[in-house]
């Protein structure tokens, strides 16, 4: 996969530089303000893609902040259902750091992969990453509207793991980010939504079903590209799509994929029903 790039193209400033200082930014609404400055800039047609060269300065982690604190999924507390006011701030910071880290996943798949791929690639790519920011901020301030704050309660320091293990194979973050931990999401947001609605927070679950639509769309844009680097792996080596997928889940992703499923949104997504459930564990 190459793009070619134009000597004018390389007078602009880099992308790759733009996805560095989101990556690297040491406050949460400076990183969604670069996220949205990244964003424009790219559709002025003002930063260029670069090269390989470039791409091999992104760093191997983004800046992790002091706050919150981040521990492994074994050690997280376990969140409530919903049902009082504690349980409800505590799962809305859940959230927010998901969109947080997701920020950096976007931005980090744009800034180490982009010369690989068309335009397009990056199209689609500095979308999500700009959704994620806007989630975060709607996500922050609904928590402050609880008198909360980013931070206060600990976060799981798992979500870049699968991006470190992956960042050197394109194909590997796409199977493995979008289209199984994002994909996750999907199965899991439409019945979160309900409990919120259930105990009288109409303003939370909107905020939680607006983000649901938006990441169909980002597990679809998951999808595609690695549909697109699957079709190259054929031509090269003559392994099918979803043998492709199964093998790069397999060697990089450690949880296992566990129902149910949301079948219908990963259907709209572009996910194969037959693909994930052949790796489901019961």
């Amino acid at each position: 996969m190459s793009s070619t790039i134009s000597e004018k193209s390389l007078q602009k400033p880099s992308l790759v530089a733009a996805c560095k200082e989101i990556l690297l930014v040491s406050d949460a609404m400076t990183k969604v303000k670069c996220a949205r400055k990244c964003a424009r800039d790219w559709r002025a047609g003002k930063l260029s893609i670069g090269n390989a060269a470039d791409a091999q300065s992104m760093p191997d982690q983004p800046y992790f902040l002091d706050k919150p604190i981040l521990l492994p999924p074994q050690q997280m507390p376990k969140l409530g259902r919903a049902g009082n006011e504690k349980n409800r701030i505590a799962m809305i910071h859940s959230f927010a750091h998901i969109e947080y880290a997701a920020i950096d996943l976007a931005f980090d798949l744009v800034g180490r992969f982009a010369h690989l791929f068309p335009p397009e690639f990056v199209d689609d790519w500095i979308m999500v990453g700009a959704d994620e920011a806007m989630h975060f901020a709607i996500l922050e301030r609904r928590l402050r509207q609880y008198e909360s704050f980013y931070g206060e309660y600990p976060a799981h320091g798992s979500l870049w793991d699968a991006a470190y293990r992956t960042r050197h194979d394109v194909a590997a973050r796409l199977a493995v980010v979008p289209m199984v931990l994002e994909a996750r999401g999907l199965d899991v947001t439409p019945a979160t939504v309900k409990r919120f609605e259930q105990n009288g927070d109409v303003k939370t679950a909107k905020i939680l079903n607006r983000i649901y639509h938006d990441e169909i769309r980002h597990v679809g844009a998951g999808a595609k590209w690695f549909a697109f680097t699957a079709n190259l792996h054929f031509n090269q080596c003559g392994e099918s799509h979803d043998e492709y997928w199964k093998r790069l889940v397999k060697t990089y992703f450690k949880g296992g994929l566990k129902p149910p499923f949301n079948d219908s949104a990963r259907q709209k997504a572009g996910l194969s029903r037959e693909c994930y459930h052949a790796l489901a564990k019961a």
